[in-house]
């Protein structure tokens, strides 16, 4: 008895080590794991321009077996214009040197342009494929001058931020050799301004929501047509992503909240006296891989 009480101090230290040591490692599992689920801070990051391909519907609306969409598409005989060697590699090369002139201007003159070719390279854009053919693009013409000064207050606004806090000082420094800043004149001076807005979901007759699978990849297509439309008919622009103005932007022009801005493009003749860096481009051997 005598020996079991001299121990019993002993016990009870090791129990306590014991307790200690298995707190410590439960502690340290969570922590990992809360570290692992826990995103990185990128206040440069725009919500509105995040990949929104994971978008879940809430559980009643993604086991909702129609979509809106017609269940029996009719297929019809496809009929191609197929163009013999000589003139396939004669027009690739010609569209490489057409688009190859492509460039961001950031000097726009306030010439106007016929609303027609604006309405045309549009049409264009919408000739992208999209998940499902749920074309999940809105493109919002802006050309009223009261409205474009609204646009550009906005964007200054949060993209004086943008440089002097939220995108650090790697990029500021990268942006620099292009002398580019938070001041957009262009946004006053284009005689069109158009904002792609991407549709993270679409609304069913019943008031569902409808997915719209890779919104942001079809999105992101289309606006890549648009910008080779613009430059076959002779305009120009610069690709703007405003960071954290796609909410007021939004709300300025009465989009619904299944819109969110991907892109603002301003869109004009270049000015006479317009520069733009002197740039180049990878070579073929640099972005191609054929295995």
């Amino acid at each position: 008895m005598a020996l079991f009480s001299s121990l019993t101090p002993v016990f009870i230290a090791i129990i306590c080590v014991l307790i200690g040591v298995i707190l410590k490692k439960t502690n340290g599992e969570k922590g990992k794991r809360e570290t692992k689920s826990k995103p990185l801070s990128r206040p440069w990051v725009d919500e509105d321009v995040k990949d929104g391909a994971d978008h879940h519907l809430e559980e009643e609306e993604a086991e909702e077996e129609w979509q809106g969409l017609d269940e029996n598409v009719a297929h019809v005989p496809f009929f191609a214009e197929r163009y013999p060697e000589d003139e396939m590699i004669k027009r690739s090369k010609v569209f490489y040197e057409l688009l190859n002139k492509r460039r961001s201007v950031r000097f726009l003159s306030d010439e106007p342009v016929p609303r027609e070719v604006i309405d045309n390279v549009i049409r264009t854009a919408g000739t992208s494929p999209s998940g499902a053919h749920t074309e999940p693009w809105t493109f919002v013409v802006v050309q009223d001058p009261y409205l474009k000064h609204k646009i550009r207050e906005i964007v200054e606004e949060e993209e004086e931020i943008n440089y002097k806090k939220r995108m650090g000082d790697r990029w500021v420094n990268d942006l620099k050799r292009l002398r580019t800043n938070w001041i957009k004149e262009y946004l006053d001076a284009a005689p069109y301004l158009i904002l792609i807005f991407k549709q993270v979901y679409g609304q069913l007759p019943n008031g569902k929501k409808k997915t719209h699978y890779y919104n942001e990849i079809s999105v992101s297509i289309a606006c890549g047509i648009l910008l080779a439309a613009l430059q076959n008919a002779g305009l120009y622009t610069v690709t703007s992503t405003p960071l954290n103005c796609g909410p007021q932007l939004r709300l300025l022009l009465q989009r619904p909240a299944n819109e969110k801005l991907l892109l603002l493009l301003p869109v004009g003749y270049p000015k006479k006296d317009a520069t733009v860096p002197a740039l180049t481009r990878k070579p073929l051997e640099d972005i191609m891989v054929v295995m």
